[in-house]
């Protein structure tokens, strides 16, 4: 299939007549803003078309790299931008002037302005430190979670780490003064055990009424109403042990798991398939989008783990994104950049038709209005 039918089959999605609404499932908060209703509504489109490629810091820094302007590995070999771009809020929670990984958050605010404009998509996870006693994400040295909720000893701390946050994401605006859609995705990977919030600190009552807290406060409270909630696992083997610390559909619009390929190839793509049936089939339940929010092979050390491991895997399963790690540094990276081993097959990859890249998203006005970037 050429590139240009492959854009008129994606596009013919979106001017071909509508659903009736009954078809599209809404957005768990009902006051979510018009474009952020359209994103959602647009990804469920967009599902029957392909799966959403992103990328973690995806502008900010590289492989041999920090800062250039208008940079990225993945435009590198491909030509194109990933269609979706992660971030990180750590550390606005101490009214730090850089996040976890080093970068401006005023420029990260700018980066997610770009990405919007140009009509891509912005998701948030935040390795948020331990509000009771300011440890990092990964101190898990006491029952945390339930002293944040309402009642326990560090509630009011908590809310101060909230409002920081809500500050942050409230400035993310397009050239209206619209508020820019946001896939948020708290406490990620909560059936593991190395992060305050997982399932070794908490009783999944607990964790529910943490995590309903936490979007009830966002958006009555703080009034954030262009939030599309991600509920990210890690470890699971059945539909009952996801759903275990779900919070309930009221509070979420995505359900996925975060996957990593390490010693043994085999085992990555026999448990990721094995979830994302379960995933599957929870979200046509309860009218949710399955997604991959974390994944990939650190170094790729692998010819062709894209297109032999990873798309086919992801092609057998209604996965409307799948996320790639960040380029951290030379020892440390998810995506190939120029000369990388498996960079050959990358580009095979982004020219797959079943995966959609910027370039594939950009002409389509994902919010519901023409963009307004490249």
């Amino acid at each position: 299939m050429s590139k240009n039918l492959k854009g008129l089959v994606i596009l013919l999605l979106f001017v071909s007549p509508r659903p009736a609404m009954s078809q599209l499932f809404e957005p768990s908060d009902k006051k979510a803003t018009s474009q952020t209703r359209q994103l959602f509504y647009s990804m469920q489109r967009l599902v029957d078309a392909g799966v959403i490629f992103g990328h973690h810091d995806d502008l900010a820094y590289g492989v041999g790299w920090r800062g250039d302007e208008d940079r990225s590995d993945v435009k590198s070999l491909t030509g194109s931008y990933p269609a979706m771009y992660g971030w990180d809020l750590a550390k606005i929670e101490h009214d730090s002037i850089r996040d976890i990984n080093g970068i401006d958050f005023k420029q990260q605010q700018q980066f997610v302005k770009t990405v919007y404009e140009r009509g891509g998509i912005n998701t948030f996870c935040w390795h948020m430190d331990n509000p009771a006693n300011d440890q990092t994400a990964w101190d898990t040295t006491m029952q945390t979670v339930k002293e944040l909720i309402p009642g326990g000893a560090y509630h009011d701390a908590y809310k101060t780490y909230l409002d920081k946050a809500a500050n942050h994401l409230s400035g993310m605006k397009g050239e209206e003064g619209e508020p820019i859609p946001i896939l948020f995705r708290p406490f990620h990977e909560l059936t593991g055990t190395w992060f305050w919030w997982c399932k070794n600190t908490c009783t999944p009552d607990e964790f529910k009424t943490v995590w309903q807290f936490t979007i009830s406060y966002l958006r009555d409270k703080k009034k954030l109403h262009n939030l599309l909630v991600v509920y990210s696992a890690a470890d699971f083997e059945s539909e009952e042990e996801f759903l275990e610390r779900y919070p309930g559909d009221d509070y979420v619009d995505f359900i996925g798991f975060d996957n990593y390929c390490t010693t043994s190839v085999a085992s990555y793509q026999t448990k990721l398939d094995k979830r994302l049936g379960i995933v599957d089939a929870i979200a046509q339940k309860h009218h949710k989008l399955s997604c991959l929010p974390e994944t990939g092979y650190e170094g790729i050390p692998m010819d062709n783990w894209w297109t032999n491991v990873l798309l086919p895997t992801l092609k057998k399963h209604k996965v409307s994104y799948v996320m790639a790690w960040r380029n951290g540094n030379e020892h440390h990276y998810y995506v190939p950049f120029p000369g990388q081993q498996s960079a050959v097959d990358f580009v095979r990859f982004f020219n797959n038709p079943n995966v959609i890249f910027q370039n594939r998203i950009t002409p389509l006005g994902v919010y519901g209005q023409p963009n307004r970037g490249e």
